[in-house]
């Protein structure tokens, strides 16, 4: 059985601690939960006031209703999974299969994650983009078996598909354009055949797209996706995962919308020269 590295075919292109109000000068402090986030930060958000007058002391009298409500718990927040594509090892690293990994390697490093755990045959890091819980992997499978690690984080997680991000790069759009979409199918690309499969056929999840061009002349695309970068295309490729980075924080931020329009309407480095 032949291995194949590149995923293109040669042949197609709460717990809370609540801050109650005491019953001096008749004043009503707001109560705050504190929130273990994934990266052991902490974060303070705002529950509804207790009032000095009423709401302390129907608690000590035993009201359970009062109680109940003063303790709810925050509604559970899914985690984004942001899954980048590529083959592992240092052969292929700087390749351009590999633009995936490259793209969550500047994500960690913007945001201060770390992506020092193996785990589900991925390299993983937990953390938050904003105020919003994130997992970053790379899954160490080789390309053309990359479904075997998403699949499994998405099963374990429960992460809804809406929730997963997958980043990889894409023979049919110009050198360093990006795309983003809501779904769609694998468009060739062995990687995105590969987790499709492992979700069941299930194509609706969002995934950005690099592009890094058409082979030329004659050459076969399974060689040209492990090709390394020039120093023009290194310096291009910077500037578009810059703005990848932006339109990731826009997506988990502000929205799906918001996030396509700044990606569709970003100017290239030639434009902003």
């Amino acid at each position: 059985m032949k291995l194949v590295l590149g995923g293109y075919a040669s042949s197609s292109i709460s717990s809370s601690i609540q801050f109650l109000a005491f019953p001096i000068f008749n004043y009503s402090f707001p109560c705050f939960n504190w929130n273990h986030n994934f990266n052991n930060r902490i974060i303070m958000s705002p529950s509804p006031i207790l009032r000095c007058s009423s709401d302390f002391s129907s608690i000590a009298a035993g009201d359970d209703s009062t109680a109940a409500e003063a303790v709810t718990k925050p509604k559970q927040q899914h985690p984004w999974l942001i899954v980048g594509l590529g083959n592992p090892g240092k052969k292929y690293q700087a390749t351009r299969h590999n633009v995936g990994f490259q793209m969550v390697d500047a994500i960690a490093e913007a945001e201060g994650i770390s992506m020092s755990t193996v785990s589900f045959k991925a390299l993983f890091g937990k953390g938050l983009i904003g105020n919003v819980p994130v997992m970053l992997a790379k899954p160490q499978t080789f390309m053309n078996a990359s479904g075997e690690s998403v699949g499994a984080i998405v099963s374990y997680y429960k992460i809804p598909l809406k929730q997963v991000l997958v980043i990889y790069d894409d023979l049919d759009l110009p050198f360093g354009k990006l795309r983003l979409l809501p779904k769609g199918g694998h468009g060739g690309q062995n990687g995105m055949r590969s987790i499709i499969d492992r979700l069941k056929g299930n194509r609706d999840f969002p995934r950005l797209r690099i592009g890094i061009g058409r082979p030329p002349g004659k050459m076969d695309a399974a060689y040209y996706v492990l090709r390394p970068f020039d120093k023009r295309e290194r310096e291009e490729l910077e500037f578009t995962i810059h703005q990848g980075i932006e339109a990731i924080r826009i997506l988990l931020l502000e929205g799906f919308n918001k996030s396509a329009t700044f990606v569709n309407t970003a100017k290239t480095v030639d434009q902003c020269s």
